[in-house]
């Protein structure tokens, strides 16, 4: 299985780490959740993998512009999965699978690095 990197292209995270994949000559196709969407299914192995907490980007622009009543119906696994299956910028990015099965969210490339050597 190649690595698979799911994001949004203009987001700032997503292009640092596509850039540090591509210096690594780490090859990976690249999932554009605004062309694509994420499916339930997706959704619902990212988050039993990493969690709903962590999944869902509570800190990003579209987090906080969405209404105070649509961010308190968040209130479990369920719930934040169709909010992200409807708004996949809530996501948090970028959602990593990599070959040997594991889910990632976020750039980090020392733990990218680690990852790919260990």
């Amino acid at each position: 299985m190649t690595l698979r990197l799911h994001g949004i292209p203009n987001c700032d995270t997503v292009k640092r780490a596509r850039a540090w994949l591509a210096d690594q000559g780490v090859p990976h196709d690249f999932i554009d959740f605004k062309k694509a969407g994420a499916s339930e299914a997706d959704l619902q192995r990212w988050s039993d993998a990493v969690g709903w907490e962590k999944l869902l980007n509570r800190q990003g622009t579209t987090w906080r512009k969405l209404d105070a009543a649509i961010q308190g119906r968040v209130v479990d696994a369920a719930s934040a999965g169709s909010l992200m299956h409807e708004q996949t910028s809530v996501i948090k990015r970028p959602v990593v699978e990599w070959p040997d099965g594991a889910i990632t969210v976020g750039f980090s490339p020392e733990t990218w690095a680690a990852r790919l050597t260990g």
